[in-house]
């Protein structure tokens, strides 16, 4: 079958659940601009028209991720439930997310550290080059103050929990770190066919950390 020319003929959506999937399967190094075109049936020549670069496109993968489920665990977080309710809804929310989007997930376990250190421009680089590289920039500040706020909400609300003596007293930024770590990898081993469905594995993940909360 003849690949796409047309810059129109697949949604970004469509780019970014297959660049997440090529991601998942041959991982960041391995994974080439020619492969995700592939992946939705475009020339390489189009899917540059939508992303500059893998690392643009990496980013965005990423960005989708997090907007995904902080766009959901938001709200939850402000409102005015009692702190075991809130956090139970919160870890819910968080891995029926990851089940729903696993190779979205397991990006975010496998791929973030591409992201942590970037390459100074050649003195040579053009201005456009200069201009592309600013803006990337700014976005990846940008998505990683909305990383670090994702994990502030889940702090917030342990620590609220463990003020009231609803929640046992915690090192709450380990025992966040320590749940989200747990979470983010259901994105890893998470099968559609498998024995247990993604609500099950929520409601069982949400029951073991509450349990684990519980005054002495």
């Amino acid at each position: 079958m003849a690949r796409k020319p047309a810059e129109l003929s697949v949604s970004r959506d469509d780019i970014l659940v297959a660049a997440a999937d090529v991601l998942q399967r041959n991982g960041y190094e391995a994974t080439t601009m020619k492969d995700i075109a592939a992946a939705v049936n475009l020339t390489a020549a189009s899917l540059y028209h939508h992303f500059r670069n893998k690392d643009a496109l990496l980013l965005a993968v990423l960005e989708a991720g997090i907007a995904l489920v902080g766009n959901q665990i938001e709200p939850i977080a402000a409102s005015d439930l009692p702190p075991a309710d809130k956090l139970r809804q919160m870890i819910r929310a968080h891995v029926l997310g990851l089940t729903q989007h696993t190779a979205i997930g397991a990006a975010m376990v496998f791929e973030i550290r591409s992201l942590m250190g970037l390459k100074p421009l050649p003195d040579t680089a053009s201005d456009a080059d200069r201009k592309a590289y600013a803006d990337f920039s700014t976005r990846r500040e940008a998505f990683f103050v909305r990383r670090d706020r994702f994990e502030q909400l889940f702090r917030q609300v342990i620590r609220e929990g463990v003020e009231m003596g609803v929640f046992r007293g915690v090192d709450v930024g380990i025992f966040t770190k320590t749940m989200l770590g747990a979470h983010n990898w259901v994105g890893v081993w998470y099968r559609p066919m498998g024995r247990l469905s993604g609500e099950e594995i929520a409601e069982m993940m949400a029951d073991s950390f509450l349990r684990s909360l519980k005054p002495e």
